[in-house]
């Protein structure tokens, strides 16, 4: 199986060999988005693109923001829907195609890519990002978090990231302020990840063995934490 022919419509539906747990549904907020929350980094009409099963959507909701969740596959966003209806919690999810988000130009201030532009090829991210550009107003803020060239090898990521590839695409449009690396806490510990491996990608997972865990014992990987305004 080659993870960049991954249909995540399936996967959220639990018909891969990977099953129902995935390394980025956490049943949590990512700490990161935290981080950032804290931080008052997000602020008017939040954008979740990629939403996934909307644990970050449902986050910054909890701290009062108005967000919209967005996500190419139904299944997740049905999921979604449901975790957020057990929260009480008022978000509006939607499936979208990241690459045109028509409907929603110039409406949004903040958006979170936690983890969507990794997944992407290099045509569709350059359409992804001018779509962004549609869908935010001047002074928008970008928060995007993308796999990086320090991944190992045999972790199962669509595509790797370099620096250079984020300054050109996205500083077409947008000011990158910051840049820089950082770990990004996925679901699974070491033995989960090796065996998602064996199975999913019929792979030696020997290339994991040095990959950093948080207190809880999961996986932490190699990303870019990348922040930008637009123009």
């Amino acid at each position: 199986m080659d993870v960049q022919d991954v249909d995540f419509e399936e996967l959220y539906q639990g018909a891969t060999p990977m099953g129902r747990k995935m390394p980025w549904d956490l049943g949590a907020p990512q700490p990161a988005v935290v981080e950032l929350a804290d931080a008052g980094e997000f602020g008017g009409d939040v954008l979740d693109i990629g939403c996934g099963l909307g644990d970050n959507s449902a986050f910054l909701a909890s701290r009062g923001l108005r967000v919209t969740g967005l996500d190419g596959a139904p299944s997740a966003v049905s999921q979604a829907r449901a975790r957020a209806a057990e929260r009480g919690l008022d978000i509006e999810f939607a499936v979208a195609d990241a690459t045109k988000l028509e409907g929603y130009e110039g409406r949004f201030d903040t958006v979170l890519d936690s983890a969507l532009y990794h997944c992407l090829s290099e045509g569709q991210r350059r359409a992804y990002l001018a779509a962004l550009t549609r869908a935010t107003r001047p002074g928008a803020r970008l928060h995007l978090f993308c796999f990086s060239p320090e991944v190992p090898d045999a972790f199962p990521a669509p595509y790797l990231i370099s620096e250079a590839n984020l300054r050109e695409t996205v500083g077409k449009d947008w000011t990158i302020e910051t840049l820089e690396p950082r770990l990004y806490t996925t679901s699974m510990t070491p033995e989960e990840l090796r065996q998602s491996v064996r199975v999913v990608l019929d792979a030696d997972p020997a290339g994991l063995t040095s990959m950093e865990t948080d207190a809880d014992g999961r996986v932490l990987v190699p990303v870019w934490q990348l922040k930008a305004v637009r123009r």
